[in-house]
C-alpha cells in the first residue's frame, strides 16, 4: 500500500483506494470492463491484461480497495466466499492438518470435513475462546489455523492476537474469516493474522444483490500461491459483480455504524424478554467475550442470535411470523433477515457436537427504523413489551477510526 494511502482514514480509502478517475474519459466511477479478453499490441506485449479470468481492471480496483481497508498489501477477489475458502484449502496437501473453530459457518466446515477429508486432509474443531485448546490441538502437520470471530451463529469472540501467535510458532498459516465484523469493525492483519477472508456477499456488498469473496494478505509468497490457484481454478467474479461489491464498500462505514446501533438496542431488548432464554451479542456486558471485543473491534456489529423457550419448533414458528425481518439465509444487507441456523445455514452439522442449539434464532439486523424492528420481533415472539430502548445514533466521529 502506498504511504499516502496508509495515512488516510477508512472512509476516504473506501471511496478512493484503487478508484482513480478513468484515464480515457475522466469518469469518476470505475467502469465495468465487460470483456472476456484484451487486445495485445504484439505477441506477449499488452497493457497489463490478457484474459479476464486472469485479470480485469474492475476486479483489480476492488482488490486494491479491500486490501487498503484491511491494511493489507494485496487482495484477491473470488466468485463467492466459498470459492475464496476453497482457494485457501488448496494450499494443503494430503496428510496436512487444520485446526478450526467449533462454531463456524456450516459451509466452511462442510468443505473441510466432507470434501478435503477425502483428499487426506484432517480437521480438528475446538472452542477457540480458550487459546489453550488451540495449543493442544496443534500437530506437526498442522498447516492452517482457521479463525472466525465473532463466530457464526453463536457470536463467540476469539482472541486474534493470541491464536495467530500460536499458529505462527507452530509454522501454520492463520486465517481469519472477518465476514461478521467487516474491515470497518475489525482488522485481523494488524493483530497478527496471515490472511483475512470475506464473503463480500455480506456487509461489504451490503445490498443482497451480489455474491462474492475476497482474500487479503501481506506475504507476497502467499499472494503468488493463491493467485496461481485463483487463475488455475478460475473461481473469479465477473466485472459487474466486482463493480457492485466496490460500490457497496463506499458506504460500509456509515452502514456499519447503523447496523451496530440497531443491533445493540435489539440485543438489550431481547435480553429482558420472558420467552428468550439467552442472547448472544458481544455488545452486552454479560457476553463472555465483551471485554475482548471492546479491545479488538470498533463496535459490535449487526449480527446476534438468541434462544427461545420451546426449542426448534418455537424458533421456526417465530421466524415464520416476522413481517419486516425476511426469513432468508445470508446476512449483512440493508434489510433485516431472520433464520433458524440448525434448519438452514448449519444443517450440515446437525447431529454433531458442533450443532447450534435447536431453539436458536439468528438475526441480521438491518437499517430499518429500530422501533419497527422491535415491534416486528415482539409480534412474532408473541409476548413482551414492544417498546424497547431507542438506538443511540452515533454522533459524527463518535466511532472514530482506530486504524
Amino acid at each position: 500500500m502506498p504511504d499516502d494511502m496508509r495515512r488516510q482514514g477508512f472512509e476516504t480509502l473506501a471511496i478512493h483506494a484503487g478508484q482513480e478517475p478513468e484515464r480515457t474519459t475522466g469518469a469518476v466511477v470505475v467502469p465495468i470492463f465487460q470483456t472476456s479478453t484484451f487486445a495485445q499490441e504484439a505477441v506477449g506485449k499488452h497493457k497489463g491484461y490478457e484474459y479476464a479470468r486472469t485479470g480485469n481492471p474492475t476486479r483489480h480496483a476492488l482488490e486494491t480497495c479491500l486490501a487498503a481497508l484491511e491494511a493489507g498489501e494485496w487482495g484477491l477477489a473470488f466468485a463467492s466466499g466459498m470459492a475464496a475458502t476453497d482457494a485457501v484449502a488448496h494450499l494443503l496437501s494430503s496428510g496436512d492438518h487444520v485446526v478450526m473453530g467449533d462454531d463456524v459457518y456450516g459451509g466452511t466446515y462442510r468443505l473441510f470435513a466432507r470434501v478435503f477429508d477425502r483428499l487426506g486432509v484432517t480437521l480438528t474443531a475446538v472452542d477457540m475462546r480458550d487459546p489453550r485448546t488451540v495449543r493442544r490441538a496443534l500437530r506437526k502437520r498442522t498447516r492452517i489455523v482457521w479463525i472466525e470471530t465473532p463466530t457464526n451463529p453463536m457470536l463467540k469472540v476469539v482472541d486474534i492476537a493470541a491464536v495467530t501467535g500460536l499458529a505462527r510458532k507452530a509454522g501454520a498459516i492463520s486465517i481469519v474469516d472477518n465476514t461478521f465484523a467487516s474491515p470497518y469493525l475489525q482488522q485481523p492483519l494488524r493483530l497478527g493474522a496471515d490472511l483475512v477472508l470475506h464473503s463480500t456477499t455480506k456487509y461489504i456488498g451490503g445490498h443482497s444483490d451480489v455474491v462474492g469473496g475476497m482474500i487479503v494478505g501481506v506475504s507476497e509468497d502467499l499472494r503468488d500461491r493463491l493467485a496461481f490457484i485463483q487463475n488455475a481454478a478460475g473461481g473469479v467474479p465477473g466485472p459487474l459483480d466486482a463493480w457492485l461489491v466496490l460500490r457497496g464498500a463506499k458506504t460500509l462505514a456509515v452502514r456499519m455504524d447503523r447496523h451496530s446501533a440497531n443491533g445493540q438496542a435489539i440485543a438489550e431488548w431481547l435480553i429482558d424478554h420472558p420467552r428468550v432464554t439467552a442472547v448472544n451479542y458481544p455488545g452486552l456486558p454479560s457476553h463472555h467475550g465483551h471485554d475482548l471485543a471492546r479491545r479488538q473491534m470498533r463496535a459490535f456489529g449487526g449480527m446476534l442470535s438468541f434462544e427461545l423457550k420451546g426449542g426448534e419448533a418455537a424458533a421456526k414458528r417465530m421466524a415464520a411470523r416476522t413481517r419486516i425481518f425476511a426469513l432468508a439465509e445470508s446476512l449483512g444487507g440493508v434489510e433485516s433477515l431472520i433464520e433458524v441456523p440448525l434448519a438452514m445455514t448449519h444443517g450440515s452439522v446437525r447431529g454433531t457436537k458442533l450443532a447450534p442449539p435447536p431453539g436458536l434464532v439468528r438475526l441480521s439486523v438491518g437499517l430499518e427504523s429500530l422501533e419497527d424492528l422491535i415491534a416486528d420481533l415482539a409480534r412474532a415472539i408473541g409476548s413482551g413489551d414492544p417498546s424497547g430502548p431507542k438506538a443511540s445514533r452515533p454522533r459524527p466521529g463518535a466511532l472514530a477510526s482506530r486504524v
